[in-house]
């Protein structure tokens, strides 16, 4: 949850408004560009230290549960340390976590590095919205909003660009470096300006028992999935443990925070209509959206040929109609039905996903990057709406509790359906391989056919057949992409009904402020 705004301060004046804007932004900026900087980085993280593409992912996943787990505790540390020092304390936190993860010699220290810059990364988005509207008067909060999505909505297309770039002409750890000037500038700026203007500290109990069965059963369910494959799923001792830790945890949380006098997850809230049909789209659409994200440069730069840098600039358009109909989406959406919205966005994502399941190993650069253009229009008219249906009619003191909430849903789906989908690339890329070997046994005419002209190339018999294997894996992992962008896109179609059960919201005067609009972290 997010702690209460700082209103007992007047806003900030002049330069000092202006200076404090861009140093809130640029904070946000680095925390929204590190959840994307990676995504193209993975083969070369990967290669490095010795794992493969899929284990790889894991430096994405850890981050994003980390920094869903933390996401609850904002508002209680805000109280307990005062807003404007616990955001300094995370800015701070953040830059060492990635200083550690460019030192980082191994899968295993990566992994460590990230969930620890998941975890102080936590209060940073909240409590930047928060320091943002106290600076501003009330009648101009709108427009300071509207300029901090902006920042959110660059990071996404600044991200790729400049990990892809980084990657091949630096090193991946460079991605995280680029951190550490960054984030120590905001954060000596932010204390400059606004450690007098601090929130009251209170001492509020904590609940440690829900803490402690929150990260119990979402990490349980994120490493069964992450090692699920590499463990051969249910015939592991681990991952039947990890399933069982999952299940039973989750349903002792549910337990707990339902009667707990101080729970750190509000899920009452979910009795709401429109919240619980309107998180419960948001999470299910995010994560379908995510692990598409994630598995489009994987598969470019695996079966592609793609450098980094190319399978950055493949990703980099879909900010760009997002960023240009934001605004709109913004003004529009106290006008129109934002169900309508939000339907026209699963719909876009549903012809995104379609065009991409039309993918072969002769699809040129444009047309692979024409569905990621379309696909900002979708961003910008997702998030925004399904924000304004999940927290219409709540009671302005419940808002910070369900925008905690809200984000906590939607970055947890966003892991998990980065671990599902890489699962689900590498099972069906095995099933199209097998059956596209079944008819070229040996003494098959076509196979003797392109033997023979390898072998006219020079190529002895071991190194033709590995050449002729590569080819088949390209086209298996091309036709498993293919599965997932086809599912994914009925899946899509399938939410817009679920949307359709919540309730139209009364007219507003302007869109919720109180979350991330971009659903890019």
């Amino acid at each position: 949850m997010a702690a209460a705004p700082p209103l007992d301060h007047p806003p900030l004046q002049g330069s000092a408004r202006v200076v404090g804007t861009l140093a809130l932004s640029m904070a946000t900026f680095m925390n929204v560009l590190d959840s994307s900087i990676a995504n193209v980085s993975i083969p070369a993280i990967a290669g490095n230290l010795g794992v493969s593409p899929a284990q790889g992912t894991w430096v994405i996943t850890s981050f994003g549960i980390a920094n869903a787990i933390a996401l609850p505790l904002t508002g209680w540390l805000a109280q307990r340390f005062g807003a404007v020092r616990l955001f300094i304390a995370s800015v701070l936190l953040f830059v060492t976590s990635s200083w550690l993860c460019g030192l980082a010699m191994s899968l295993e220290m990566l992994v460590a590095a990230r969930v620890l810059q998941g975890l102080v990364a936590g209060p940073m988005m909240p409590l930047s919205q928060i320091l943002l509207m106290a600076s501003f008067p009330r009648q101009q909060v709108g427009k300071a909003l509207a300029f901090w999505g902006m920042t959110t909505l660059v990071a996404p297309v600044v991200g790729p660009l400049l990990g892809g770039w980084i990657t091949d002409n630096f090193s991946w750890p460079w991605i995280f470096y680029i951190n550490v000037p960054v984030g120590m500038l905001a954060a000596l700026v932010t204390w400059r300006l606004y450690r007098h203007r601090d929130t009251p500290i209170q001492k509020l109990p904590i609940d440690r028992v829900g803490l402690a069965l929150l990260v119990l059963w979402v990490g349980s369910l994120q490493l069964m999935l992450d090692k699920g494959k590499e463990l051969d799923w249910f015939a592991s001792p681990v991952i039947s443990g990890l399933a069982l830790a999952a299940v039973v945890g989750l349903a002792l949380f549910v337990a707990w925070e339902l009667t707990d006098a101080h729970p750190v997850v509000d899920l009452r809230l979910f009795g709401r209509r429109n919240f619980g049909f309107g998180v419960l789209t948001t999470a299910l659409g995010y994560g379908l959206f995510f692990g598409n994200v994630v598995l489009l440069p994987l598969w470019l730069q695996q079966w592609m040929g793609y450098t980094a840098t190319n399978a950055g600039m493949v990703l980099a358009p879909v900010g760009l109609l997002a960023i240009l109909l934001s605004p709109m989406v913004g003004k529009k959406v106290s006008v129109w039905d934002p169900r309508v919205m939000a339907s026209v966005a699963y719909l876009i994502f549903t012809y995104v996903l379609w065009l991409r399941a039309g993918f072969t190993t002769q699809t040129d650069h444009f047309h692979i990057m024409l569905p990621t253009l379309l696909q900002g229009a979708g961003m910008a008219m997702f998030f925004i709406p399904l924000t304004t249906i999940s927290l219409s009619g709540l009671d302005p003191r419940r808002l910070p509790a369900a925008a905690g909430l809200s984000n906590f849903m939607r970055i947890t789906a966003g892991a998990m359906g980065t671990s599902i989908t890489t699962t689900l690339w590498e099972s069906r890329a095995a099933m199209h391989h097998a059956h596209l070997v079944e008819g070229l046994q040996q003494g098959n005419p076509a196979l003797l056919e392109v033997l023979g002209t390898l072998g006219g190339l020079g190529a002895d018999d071991a190194a033709a057949m590995a050449q002729i294997n590569r080819l088949i894996d390209q086209q298996a992992y091309t036709r498993a992409a293919d599965d997932i962008f086809l599912g994914s896109a009925m899946m899509f179609t399938l939410l817009i009904g679920m949307i359709w059960l919540t309730r139209r919201p009364p007219r507003l005067v302007q869109a919720p402020p109180s979350v991330d609009a971009s659903g890019a972290h």
